[in-house]
């Protein structure tokens, strides 16, 4: 198939990759002439504006966006008036489902079709492929199924699951029609909500790992801080470098998240290199925003969600206000962190 990629960062551009290993035609475009320049050098055809895009593919015509979800109205107002009836626009980034929903009604209007892809996978996604959720009409779905076959795993990527019929669809290859407009990201918004939640868990338990030599520092005895009840009791020192590695191997709590976790110790122990600030692009607070919404409890992603906010130091006036009433009414001072008392 002939294909537009709109978008070749991180994603796109490795997408655009494996699409061609796939034997599909790609025309792409980005705001980044050297992005486009690098693919053309691959086989790719360029185009330096959307209406060069346009006028490279066939009729009808199927064009990915990879942008940022704050970018694809911008996008589709530039790009669908120069698209004609029955073409195909693909959003294959992280939007929230709600605007896929009203983006198609009004793709519709102009009679083109509009599909939704959360699209995981990452930066390994051109060798490992990308886990596509997909929401859309099931014939235009179907219609685009050889790209979604070049871009997936594909099958016997994964131990098959016990009991499952060997016809019982395409997930087993690594992507799935999961229903109509704006299903597809829906379901890629529960599985980083679900992500958020993992990588909390690895987070903390192996920064209690880190910790559990506490019972070896001489801290300085003040009225401020309770003191450690059993210093005998916490007296090693773990290296998680070889504990993840260990991990990795027969354990109930195996996954690729952990296989990225073991590399990123193996190659720097103390992570120095990272300030621990970590951004969220949405779809954790979607998830629990739909969670509200069904009345369903899910404390877990909640508080995954709320670590990444007081990361980035969302938290500080708030501790700022305890650190103030503790003054207050026990005439408590903060322990400052280049104070004796403060220090082990």
């Amino acid at each position: 198939m002939q294909i537009g990629m709109i978008g070749l960062g991180r994603m796109g551009a490795n997408m655009t990759r494996r699409l061609m290993r796939g034997g599909h035609d790609c025309v792409v475009h980005d705001t980044q002439a050297a992005a486009i320049a690098s693919l053309e050098g691959e086989g790719a055809e360029g185009a330096k504006t959307l209406p060069q895009l346009v006028k490279a593919l066939a009729k009808p015509r199927t064009i990915w966006l990879m942008v940022p979800a704050a970018a694809v109205d911008d996008t589709l107002a530039e790009l669908t008036p120069l698209l004609d009836k029955h073409d195909i626009v693909i959003d294959g980034g992280n939007s929230y489902y709600r605007d896929d929903i009203r983006r198609a009604s009004t793709v519709h209007a102009r009679g083109l079709h509009y599909v939704d892809v959360g699209t995981s996978g990452g930066v390994a996604g051109l060798e490992r492929g990308y886990c596509l959720m997909i929401g859309g009409e099931t014939a235009t779905v179907k219609h685009l199924d050889p790209l979604f076959v070049a871009l997936a795993p594909g099958a016997g990527t994964a131990v098959p699951t016990p009991g499952r019929r060997a016809d019982a669809g395409s997930a087993d290859q690594g992507y799935l029609h999961c229903g109509p407009h704006g299903a597809g990201h829906f379901v890629k918004m529960v599985h980083n909500g679900i992500e958020y939640g993992i990588m909390a868990a690895y987070a903390e338990g192996l920064n209690i790992l880190r910790n559990a030599n506490v019972g070896k520092r001489t801290d300085a005895v003040n009225a401020e801080t309770t003191p450690l009840r059993d210093p005998a009791m916490y007296q090693f020192d773990m290296n998680l470098p070889e504990i993840t590695e260990a991990w990795r191997r027969g354990s109930v709590i195996g996954s690729w998240l952990l296989d990225l976790t073991a590399t990123a110790l193996a190659a720097d122990p103390a992570l120095r290199s990272f300030e621990g600030r970590v951004s969220d692009s949405g779809e954790g607070r979607w998830t629990i925003q739909a969670a509200i919404d069904e009345a369903v409890p899910s404390p877990v992603l909640s508080a995954a969600l709320y670590a990444r906010f007081s990361s980035r130091d969302q938290a500080d006036f708030a501790n700022r206000v305890l650190s103030s009433m503790r003054h207050e009414f026990g005439g408590h001072d903060e322990l400052k962190p280049d104070s004796p008392k403060a220090k082990p």
